[in-house]
């Protein structure tokens, strides 16, 4: 290469630099497997190297044992290997690789072992593993949902136009409760949150904010996407059938603190006053919107539902147990 030519001396302090900068160590070692020189050695292994000692001095004696023998076939065979090496550091568990190669000619043959820190990389793997699990099986839970309510809804309409009106507004709810999800980093919806996206699209704009009273759990992603479909059903009847269609705003949602079978839960409760007690809603019949409230949202969070119609009067009572929400702030 051009430029001016750095002595021996030089070079030795440039390599030095580089090394500590990079964090890689470097260990020689002869043909019986001795170690004779290191550099740039973590303090764990520098307090552990001994000139003269072996990989199970340095390493530990259960990865000196492997790294011995494939150290014994890179002398033999002249090929370079690859070995990862995790090590307790500070009661940390800290992953290194060492790439091992033969040096000097025959009859004189050493091992030259470069040492870099990959625990973050392995980390970093890890995570991306664990979450491209968690999607696919989020995915395949959210299409048998989909496929679910495609079913359903066909099954209780009568012509296509309906199918496809009704079909659209639960993607659309379920679209609804995942941008919530989505945005939390999967972590899950806030009730409040999640009931103002749901109410929006049928809530009339002159009546200010829906009245939503009680606590503002935060639901898992599970909870929050079957929550979000209930409260769809409740919405979308109320402004075909119910309170919102005759131009009244007679409804409640209130959300307490409970117990269900000794264990700490919530209870969401809708509470729609109809203006005309005569009035035909939508839940009256064996619908697709009733079998969501009354089968499907309870037996997906393992919780219990109540859905009663009497004169003038819809109420809706779910019950949801403490593994599919947590309250980060009481009113």
């Amino acid at each position: 290469m051009s430029g001016t030519p750095f002595t021996t001396e030089g070079k030795a302090a440039m390599m030095e630099r580089a090394l500590a900068s990079a964090a890689i160590s470097i260990l020689y070692q002869d043909a019986s497997l001795t170690m004779i020189y290191a550099e740039n050695l973590l303090p764990y292994f520098q307090k552990r190297f001994v000139a003269g000692g072996d990989d199970g001095s340095l390493f530990g004696e259960a990865h000196g044992k492997s790294l011995a023998a494939m150290k014994q076939r890179v002398l033999e065979t002249g090929a370079s290997s690859n070995a990862e090496v995790d090590v307790a550091i500070d009661g940390e568990a800290r992953t290194f690789e060492l790439k091992v190669e033969r040096t000097g000619a025959h009859g004189n043959y050493g091992l030259l072992s470069v040492i870099s820190e990959i625990t973050e990389s392995r980390h970093r793997e890890k995570v991306l593993k664990s979450l491209l699990r968690e999607l696919s099986h989020r995915s395949k839970n959210l299409l048998a949902i989909i496929q679910g309510i495609a079913t359903q809804t066909a099954r209780n309409t009568i012509s296509l136009d309906t199918f496809l009106t009704k079909f659209r507004g639960r993607l659309q709810s379920l679209s609804n409760s995942q941008d919530l999800i989505t945005d939390s980093s999967w972590r899950g919806a806030f009730l409040f949150e999640l009931a103002e996206k749901q109410f929006a699209p049928y809530w009339p704009e002159t009546s200010g904010s829906m009245p939503i009273f009680g606590v503002n759990a935060h639901l898992t992603p599970n909870a929050a996407v079957h929550l979000g479909l209930a409260l769809h059903e409740l919405i979308v009847n109320s402004a075909s059938y119910g309170a919102i269609a005759s131009g009244a705003t007679s409804v409640t949602l209130n959300c307490r603190e409970t117990d269900i079978a000794d264990r700490r839960a919530i209870e969401l409760t809708w509470v729609e006053v109809l203006p005309n007690s005569a009035d035909v809603h939508e839940f009256s019949e064996n619908s697709f919107g009733r079998t969501v409230l009354e089968r499907v949202v309870p037996s997906s969070v393992n919780g219990k539902a109540e859905l009663t119609l009497t004169p003038g009067r819809i109420e809706y009572h779910l019950t949801v147990p403490e593994t599919e929400f947590e309250i980060l702030k009481r009113p």
